[in-house]
C-alpha cells in the first residue's frame, strides 16, 4: 500500500465508511477479517426439512397476500370502476 500524507488535524477516526459491497478492496478486507476457526453449520435432515417448510410457508403467505389484493382489485374494477 502507498503511504498516506499525514494531516495535522487527523485523529484517526472514521467519519463515514466508504466500503462498497462487491468492490475488490472490500472483498479482500472482508476475507482478511473472517474467523479462520469458523465452522459451517451442520443441520440434521429434520432441521433442513423444518427450515424448508418455514421458507415455503413464508413464501406462500406473500403469494396469498398478492392474490387477495389482486382479487379485490378485480372486484373493485368490476363493481365500482367499470359500472355503467
Amino acid at each position: 500500500m502507498k503511504e498516506r500524507k499525514p494531516y495535522e488535524d487527523d485523529d484517526g477516526r472514521t467519519i463515514a465508511k466508504m466500503d462498497v459491497d462487491g468492490m475488490p478492496w472490500y472483498l479482500e478486507r472482508a476475507r482478511r477479517n473472517q474467523d479462520p476457526d469458523k465452522q459451517p453449520i451442520e443441520l440434521s435432515k429434520a432441521e433442513r426439512w423444518a427450515m424448508l417448510k418455514g421458507v415455503l410457508a413464508a413464501a406462500m403467505l406473500i403469494v396469498l397476500i398478492f392474490v387477495v389484493v389482486f382479487a379485490l382489485f378485480i372486484l373493485f374494477a368490476e363493481h365500482i370502476w367499470f359500472k355503467q
